[in-house]
């Protein structure tokens, strides 16, 4: 009698697969519905109606002094444009937000880069940012004039304050999301410190800096806009803000609604043009976010 047990013996079974059965195409959508599942055009039936129903409620109120109608505004909006004084206006904001926006990314990173590779960067990243990110950068502007005068510094000294915090959280925790086998595989090719950073962090944190990049873009915009309405002029010019500031003094209020429209267009280009192509080129591109 043997000692060694057999091991048991699975018994074979033998399935017949029936043949696909082919199942027919659903009928083609009627040009109306296939013309719905468009969100460009839900989008613009929905603007559609806000200007519908903005035209009508300051028709009802009757009084352009407080509510010009929708066609006074974008009769006031192409006059801005044709004659060149909104564009100039616009340039002039465009110019001071692009460059206090590159001086707080740059400063961001620098700092994140320090707080990813030191610890007492890090301990000194979570202490600023727990300072300094919940005050309002237009709180600091009555300090700015008094350091930097009545000019461009005051402005950039502001948008630099509103983007540079969120920004370094943003990415701060997106370098610390990265998975630890990815740091090691790094390590092990050589890298370290700032190449780390580079190579590694970097890429694999790419969406949360993309919504910090946002957050600071939407923060820097709606900062310079409400530092021109305080006071405005920068080297003899006013930007988007003092345009609105100024007509909204001489009572010509469909210019003022034009300004504002100005700048929710300025937002909704940057919006599509700029971060949607980005996010699409990269991290939807990598299956990093859906």
């Amino acid at each position: 009698m043997s000692l060694v047990l057999d091991p048991p013996i699975r018994q074979e079974r033998e399935y017949t697969v029936s043949p696909p059965t082919l199942r027919a195409a659903d009928p083609a959508l009627p040009p109306a519905q296939r013309a719905w599942q468009q969100s460009w055009l839900r989008k613009t039936i929905i603007l559609l109606v806000l200007a519908v129903l903005w035209q009508a409620v300051a028709r009802w109120q009757d009084n352009d002094l407080l509510l010009p109608t929708f066609l006074q505004t974008a009769q006031a909006f192409a006059q801005g444009i044709l004659s060149g004084e909104l564009l100039d206006r616009v340039g002039v904001s465009l110019s001071v937000l692009l460059q206090g926006y590159l001086a707080g990314i740059a400063a961001a990173f620098a700092l994140t880069a320090l707080a990813a590779s030191t610890r007492i960067g890090r301990d000194l990243l979570e202490t600023l940012t727990a300072m300094f990110n919940p005050l309002p950068a237009i709180a600091l502007l009555p300090l700015a004039l008094l350091w930097f005068g009545l000019g461009k510094a005051s402005l950039l000294f502001v948008i630099v304050h509103a983007v540079l915090w969120p920004l370094a959280l943003g990415a701060y925790a997106g370098f610390q999301s990265v998975p630890e086998t990815l740091r090691m595989a790094g390590r092990n090719y050589g890298l370290n410190g700032l190449r780390l950073v580079l190579h590694i962090l970097v890429p694999a944190a790419l969406p949360s800096i993309l919504s910090g990049l946002k957050i600071g873009w939407a923060f820097a915009w709606r900062t310079l806009i409400a530092a021109e309405l305080v006071f405005g002029t920068t080297a003899g010019q006013g930007g988007l803000g003092w345009y609105i500031f100024q007509n909204r003094n001489e009572l010509y209020t469909d210019k003022v609604f034009a300004g504002l429209a100005a700048v929710i267009l300025i937002g909704l280009l940057v919006e599509n043009v700029v971060f949607r192509p980005l996010e699409t080129f990269t991290v939807r591109r990598w299956g990093m976010q859906r």
